[in-house]
């Protein structure tokens, strides 16, 4: 077996490198750009004044390095080569996403805003994949060029892993001679519907509570009628663009349906694994800059007169979270490797409590390595001047998010005892 990172890899690590010093640190650093990384970083990205929502020459700045990552033909790297990507793997991204984060806080990969000069783009695929061929022509060229970007409404204020259960719903209604669908319910967590001109509007339009078929994706453009933002939930990592909506006698018409109506449950999953080794690896980096700080911080702070280095107390720790995760990162680059060759249906059946492993283990191991580099870094380390408390804040909401710790570990589980997937 061939553990080495694949040469065409490494070769684009270095080409990232490079555009990183020669584009992102300058602009970084320009006009005081680094407040929004420094100690400054909470309070420079958010309008406390308007709902704590990210101010606007914070998300300009985003939207400057995405523009100069895409002129440079890094941006849509994981998108296929007729959308203007090169195709790149679920290998791939995992090792581009673990060493980018590997680097720290930085405009090259800011994981608050899922912002990053190697984007994500998963709404672009669920329309490639489910869209009818208006919808493509319509939506993808608007999506890459940042003409429309869609929200995803799927958690509701009372449901959130139980998404069969939401009660959101959607009937058929008629107006003015068209044939359409009113929406009535709520949704929690809507991110980014401060910008976005649409909404993936997830509702039941036939079944029962519990059932997997009969919930509908509806693509609902947010200036409609009865869509309003009732609240912008303040968390732990600000700023802030996660609302509560209200759907109110909101009507679409049946045009405006993503994929099948039985079935957009599977919408809402069919990105689900390749996002969940996206994200395990950014924790992994994210997981190893903290114990490679704490490392050479302890190798050069020296209380009475030795350095903290000396300490076992502060060696085994240290050495205990970098075994993890050195076993992680074998287990993520096996499994990114194992799904670039299966269909999406195998890697669901054989592979999906591989990824669970690798995401909630890795979710929990960054957390951990940044408290413990709060508590090597002591003092230093609490405060904001270190970055270790926003690696911890933001780290700490993927433990929640893309499937909380428990769903993940009820996965494995289900896998073990032959309750789903590839083992009976």
């Amino acid at each position: 077996m061939d553990f080495d990172i694949p040469a065409e890899i490494q070769a684009y690590l270095a080409e990232l490198d490079e555009f990183i010093a020669r584009e992102i640190k300058p602009l970084e650093a320009q006009d005081d750009n680094i407040r929004f990384f420094d100690h400054r970083r909470e309070h420079a990205r958010t309008d406390w004044d308007n709902q704590g929502l990210p101010r606007h020459e914070w998300e300009e700045l985003l939207r400057e390095m995405r523009r100069r990552a895409d002129r440079a033909g890094h941006l849509r790297f994981a998108l296929p080569p007729e959308y203007g990507g090169k195709d790149g793997s679920n290998l791939a991204m995992a090792v581009i996403r673990e060493h980018l984060a590997a680097k720290g806080l930085g405009l090259h990969n800011d994981l608050q805003n899922e912002s990053s000069i190697v984007g994500n783009f998963p709404t672009v695929l669920m329309f490639r994949d489910f869209g009818t061929e208006a919808q493509k022509a319509h939506f993808i060229a608007g999506m890459l060029d940042g003409r429309f970007r869609i929200a995803f409404g799927l958690t509701e204020p009372d449901h959130g892993s139980d998404a069969t259960w939401m009660e959101t719903r959607a009937v058929p209604e008629t107006r003015d001679g068209i044939a359409g669908w009113r929406i009535d319910g709520k949704k929690m967590w809507n991110t980014g519907m401060h910008v976005a001109s649409h909404d993936f509007v997830f509702a039941r339009t036939s079944g029962q509570d519990g059932d997997a078929r009969g919930i509908t994706c509806f693509i609902v453009p947010v200036e409609t009628p009865g869509v309003v933002i009732e609240e912008y939930l303040w968390t732990f990592n600000m700023p802030t663009d996660h609302p509560r909506v209200g759907f109110t006698n909101v009507w679409v018409p049946g045009t405006e349906i993503l994929g099948d109506p039985e079935r957009g449950l599977e919408l809402a999953q069919h990105f689900v694994h390749e996002n969940r080794i996206r994200q395990a690896a950014s924790s992994l980096g994210a997981a190893q800059y903290c114990i490679d700080q704490s490392v050479a911080y302890a190798k050069a702070r020296k209380p009475f007169g030795k350095p903290l280095s000396a300490n076992q107390a502060i060696q085994f720790p240290l050495a205990e979270k970098q075994t993890e995760a050195e076993m992680l990162r074998c287990l993520i680059h096996k499994t990114a490797w194992q799904m670039d060759r299966m269909s999406k249906r195998d890697v669901a059946r054989h592979l999906s409590d591989k990824v669970s492993m690798c995401n909630y283990r890795a979710n929990r191991l960054v957390c951990e390595a940044a408290d413990l580099a709060m508590q090597v870094h002591g003092g230093i380390g609490y405060s904001r001047h270190k970055p270790f408390e926003h690696i911890y804040r933001h780290h700490r909401r993927y433990r929640i998010t893309e499937g909380s710790e428990e769903i993940q570990i009820r996965k494995v589980a289900g896998h073990l005892f032959g309750l789903m997937g590839g083992r009976e």
